[in-house]
């Protein structure tokens, strides 16, 4: 987002942070569905989209046209919050439906905190990413935009059946929708990012060739979080082809010690002479 969009966004996400601190988990959740559906009528109306975030206008209209468009069709919490939105500047047409779309999501993961579960929350949704990106046929099925969204979304339901919160699933659906413009795991990557923030964690993504014990994972999370300052979230991934070592990725910055990578930069050192 530039500069204007993201003044705009962090208005309502403080609109939002305000309201969930007084409402209940159930109504802060039942807004961020409310959200997500205005952020699903922006994507199908480019029109409405592009009106309503029409510089020309003043803040007063745009609220007042997204008002009457959405009247009877929300409740008064999230009416709240998606006028807050549309009264801001957007650079960009695009940038109100992300920013919608997003403010839905931070609406659900502040249900999950108010419910004390975000946490659960944060490791339901990495365990199911590696549930899928470890079977091939079941990302295909559900990264398959041809497929019906309904469908698609009812084996994500049927898949975390009593496995998962409420929220858990919820957001598995939004990462279905393509969260952000991205990929089904693309999504649901960034949806554990947003949840760590939200707990004002950094994830760091660590491939190991055997599980680290729970001492071990402790251990390299504290040094993680001396190193960036910040508490960090440990996401094992286990793949025997690394051979052994530790591979870690916080972000962009990548740390590399696996035995693989050992081997491979001796191969071509060996063949560069």
């Amino acid at each position: 987002m530039q500069a204007a969009s993201r003044e705009s966004y962090a208005a309502a996400a403080e609109r939002l942070n305000a309201y969930a601190r007084e409402a209940d988990a159930s109504a802060v959740a039942t807004a961020g569905d409310e959200v997500l559906a205005v952020a699903g009528l922006l994507r199908q109306q480019p029109r409405l989209r592009r009106a309503l975030s029409d510089p020309a206008r003043s803040g007063g209209d745009r609220s007042g046209l997204a008002g009457s468009v959405l009247s009877g069709k929300i409740g008064a919490d999230a009416a709240k919050l998606v006028t807050q939105l549309v009264s801001g500047r957007w650079s960009a047409a695009s940038e109100l439906l992300e920013a919608t779309e997003r403010l839905g999501v931070e609406a659900l993961l502040a249900s999950a905190e108010r419910a004390g579960d975000l946490g659960e929350v944060e490791d339901e949704l990495f365990r199911f990413g590696q549930v899928v990106s470890g079977d091939p046929g079941l990302a295909s099925a559900l990264s398959d935009s041809v497929a019906p969204p309904a469908q698609r979304a009812e084996l994500v339901r049927a898949l975390l059946a009593g496995k998962a919160r409420p929220v858990t699933v919820r957001l598995a659906e939004v990462a279905l929708a393509g969260f952000g413009g991205r990929s089904f795991e693309g999504a649901l990557t960034r949806l554990v990012e947003l949840t760590a923030d939200r707990r004002d964690r950094q994830v760091a993504y660590v491939t190991v060739a055997a599980p680290l014990t729970e001492q071990e994972e402790q251990r390299l999370g504290a040094k993680l979080s001396e190193l960036y300052g910040r508490e960090v979230s440990v996401k094992q991934t286990v793949d025997p082809e690394i051979l052994g070592g530790l591979s870690v990725r916080v972000g962009a910055d990548l740390y590399d010690g696996t035995i693989l990578r050992r081997l491979t930069d001796t191969r071509n050192a060996l063949a560069k002479r």
